[in-house]
């Protein structure tokens, strides 16, 4: 072994140790969400700390949603959500195409990877982060299925500021249950998951008006995904 490769040895193993000692302990069990809702989200405790609020969570069945919301949340962020198994292709050319157009509407993440993020990392793009995203979305699809995973989705997602879930996001936009969600009003919903901080129903922008409509377009020529959200 060369000196250079002893002197980066001792550092690397130090890395590889410390990151292998946090996975034993930290790593989360993602087969526990298969059957039971998590007890903490990282997306919304990381609200909490910022706001000082406490923002509670209405896990909600996916047979308590409207189907329409979750066909525009999958026109809108993931339309092969049940082609693949965590990680899109698509979902890259349409970020592209999107950026095009001439505007920053949506990143290249499934909606398993935005899970993932949601339940338990932070918003940073390290590589570390990146690998232990890919991590949890390979054992969330191996694990959990596209029902719960939707579903889990569609509970913690953030709609809005201080909104997160689509019981929470029907309530406070429209005030109705999510189950009686109509299809307008679901893309309306759908067009503010790329920027929730500043994208919502009561939003009045062009750019905003005008991802409502593409959803809308998308979701009117979506009708395979019905059949797949027929069989959940």
């Amino acid at each position: 072994m060369t000196l250079l490769a002893r002197r980066l040895a001792g550092p690397s193993l130090f890395v590889l140790g410390v990151f292998g000692a946090w996975g034993w302990v930290k790593w989360p069990d993602v087969r526990e969400v298969a059957e039971e809702n998590p007890t903490s989200v990282a997306v919304v405790a990381r609200e909490e700390a910022a706001t000082g609020t406490h923002i509670p969570l209405e896990w909600m069945g996916l047979h308590d949603i409207s189907p329409h919301l979750s066909l525009a949340v999958l026109v809108a962020e993931d339309i092969e959500f049940f082609q693949h198994r965590g990680f899109s292709w698509a979902e890259m050319r349409f970020a592209v195409e999107d950026a095009r157009s001439g505007g920053r509407v949506r990143g290249a993440s499934t909606i398993t990877q935005q899970l993932a993020k949601n339940l338990w990392l932070s918003p940073d793009r390290s590589v570390l982060r990146k690998i232990c995203e890919a991590a949890l979305t390979f054992d969330l699809e191996r694990f959990v299925g596209k029902r719960r995973i939707l579903e889990l989705y569609l509970d913690v997602v953030q709609f809005g500021p201080g909104v997160f879930g689509a019981e929470a996001a029907a309530q406070r936009y429209f005030h109705k249950s999510p189950l009686f969600l109509t299809e307008d009003e679901s893309a309306m919903l759908a067009a503010g998951l790329t920027r929730p901080s500043v994208w919502n129903p009561d939003t009045t922008t062009p750019e905003y008006r005008e991802r409502v409509a593409l959803i809308r377009r998308r979701m009117a020529n979506a009708e395979f995904l019905w059949r797949h959200l027929l069989q959940l």
